[in-house]
């Protein structure tokens, strides 16, 4: 599990760039950890009506020169580490409740206590421990955020 202080210590350089933090795992071995970065532009940038600004590989090249600096300097996982810096991708992670916020009326796959891995349709967010799921062929019902596991944005192919 990563801490909310490491999370925030990617985060607050990511922002500096004017970037969003919207993915970061950790794995590997502890002796090389490998450390994935997903960034994104913020909505707002891009106007209400317009299109989303999508992540180049030069945005890419920027964050993880940014945070090589950092990671090599004074980072929290030694140097022997493997950093991935990319977009989120069409099928994106969903893990902290501005990015629930962000896709209410979209569905979604996940892994849910309770109910096992499901598709389901973001009805609400009533507040930042909670999101509104309503799977296929099921109603509405208030799961905790807590509760969730590996949910990304479901993408019809």
């Amino acid at each position: 599990m990563l801490s909310d202080s490491l999370v925030e210590s990617f985060r607050s350089r990511l922002e500096a760039l004017g970037l969003e933090l919207a993915d970061l795992r950790i794995g590997g071995t502890q002796a090389r950890p490998l450390v994935q970065v997903r960034i994104e532009w913020p909505p707002a940038l891009a106007g209400p009506d317009a299109e989303p600004r999508r992540v180049t590989v030069a945005d890419c090249a920027t964050a993880s020169r940014v945070l090589e600096a950092w990671l090599d300097g004074e980072g929290p996982l030694g140097r022997r580490y493997m950093l991935e810096v990319s977009s989120p991708g069409v099928e994106r992670p969903l893990r902290w409740h501005r990015q629930w916020l962000r896709f209410v009326g979209r569905e979604v796959q996940a892994t849910v206590a309770g109910l096992g891995r499901v598709r389901a349709r973001i009805v609400a967010v009533p507040d930042e421990k909670t999101v509104v799921l309503e799977p296929q062929g099921g109603a509405p019902r208030p799961v905790p955020l807590a509760g969730i596991r590996d949910a990304r944005l479901a993408v019809d192919w």
